[in-house]
């Protein structure tokens, strides 16, 4: 943590300074008071560079989707390989930075990282390099920071994870049709990364999925603390289907979990990448993320010279996120139809994921929490409003990461 706030600290210092002239790479009054460019000026597709910072590579599902977006991205501009620079398995820690500064050098115009934990060396670039735009994949510093050359941005994946939840909950009504399991056994176990607001929004949204169809289900969250560790999920699948739990869902970037779940003839929903060649006969879907709309827009941004948006959040109406192909081989029937009405009411604004009439916490729902005085919704009170939480809502004026922390009643959250 002293660590961070290290790194925060001097990229708030360093910004000052640009404000004065003394940053690298910008003539005197090309930046704004923080020292960043809000829009430089306008540069030819042939000629604009590209640089990515990425957490993993193709051997993860989270990276190979970003590593998908690029490609796109140059497919839609007309861009060659040599115009993107990619660095991957870069860790979150000074390496970070030490990449960011490597492609600020290399005179790429935009710097595009995509974990989380980069966010607080990219700020420090973003200060240093007030002539390079920085765009940050799930973070949430850019507005505060100052930094007009300092991006976040994000999906509405909570969209794909309650459509996926949906997949889940017919299967489950299948499987008490059938026999399989009670009414009153209907466990979900979810192996999560780390008890973060990214990771908590996610599986949320995916349990109300689940109840929208499956009333009764109940779920179990065990977290692995790694973006991706396949022995770790697999480890932690297994030991939630130990602890009696009859599918499994993820926010995991790896195919650990489905492999478990394959072996134990468990039903399964994926992350990031279609998991039926893993799993052919207990993958269901997988919620996913296309993140080929961003970067084609932030990189046509600066070819154009205008400026690009301090948070973009946008969802399945907007092809950023979508649930993968169905497995016929093993979804209920009925699933199809079931996830096509969710979806069009999603889009068409009759269905908000977080509708607060839908659940409740301690028996209580977000309204009774913030008029209690509760800590927590307190503090997230600008999100509670028209009946639901404004969860990513831009156009809202919430930044684009995601914020939702309660541990919504029928979930258990176990940190230990």
């Amino acid at each position: 943590m002293k660590k961070l706030l290290a790194f925060i600290l001097a990229a708030v210092m360093t910004a000052s300074l640009c404000a004065c002239g003394s940053s690298k790479g910008g003539a005197e009054g090309s930046t704004s008071a923080k020292g960043g460019s809000a829009a430089g000026e306008a540069v030819a597709a042939s000629d604009i560079k590209v640089g990515c910072i990425m957490i993993g590579d193709e051997n993860e599902g989270y990276t190979e989707a970003h590593l998908k977006a690029v490609e796109e991205m140059k497919k839609n501009l007309g861009l060659s390989d040599d115009q993107v620079v990619i660095k991957t398995n870069i860790k979150e820690d000074e390496g970070c930075y030490d990449a960011a500064v490597d492609l600020a050098e290399q005179g790429c115009n935009i710097v595009i990282a995509n974990s989380f934990g980069h966010e607080s060396y990219i700020l420090q670039a973003a200060a240093d390099y007030p002539d390079v735009q920085f765009c940050h994949a799930t973070g949430y510093q850019a507005k505060s920071s100052g930094l007009s050359n300092m991006h976040n941005f994000f999906t509405r994946i909570y969209e794909s994870r309650y459509l996926s939840g949906v997949v889940a909950g017919m299967k489950l009504n299948e499987m008490i049709k059938n026999g399989e399991v009670s009414k009153d056994k209907c466990k979900i176990g979810y192996v999560g990364a780390f008890p973060y607001a990214e990771v908590i929004s996610g599986f949320t949204s995916f349990y109300l999925g689940v109840k929208s169809v499956c009333d009764s289900a109940t779920m179990e969250v065990k977290y692995t603390n790694s973006w991706a560790s396949f022995d770790l999920e697999k480890e932690c699948a297994e030991q939630l289907i130990a602890d009696g739990c009859v599918l499994i869902s993820q926010h995991a970037d790896t195919t650990g979990a489905p492999t478990a779940c394959e072996a134990k003839k468990v039903p399964c929903v994926g992350y990031n990448i279609d998991m039926i060649p893993t799993a052919p006969d207990a993958a269901l879907t997988s919620a996913t993320i296309n993140w080929g709309p961003y970067y084609t827009y932030a990189v046509q941004s600066v070819i154009d010279g205008t400026a690009i948006e301090t948070d973009w959040a946008k969802g399945v109406k907007d092809g950023a996120d979508a649930i993968t192909e169905l497995n016929d081989k093993t979804v209920a029937e009925g699933t199809k139809e079931a996830v096509e009405e969710a979806q069009k009411g999603i889009e068409d604004g009759t269905l908000h994921v977080f509708d607060t009439s839908k659940f409740t916490v301690g028996g209580k729902t977000l309204e009774e929490l913030v008029e209690s005085g509760d800590k927590d919704a307190t503090k997230l009170k600008d999100y509670i409003k028209d009946g639901y939480f404004h969860e990513s809502d831009v156009e809202s004026g919430m930044p684009s990461a995601p914020a939702f922390t309660f541990i919504i009643d029928g979930i258990n959250s176990i940190t230990k």
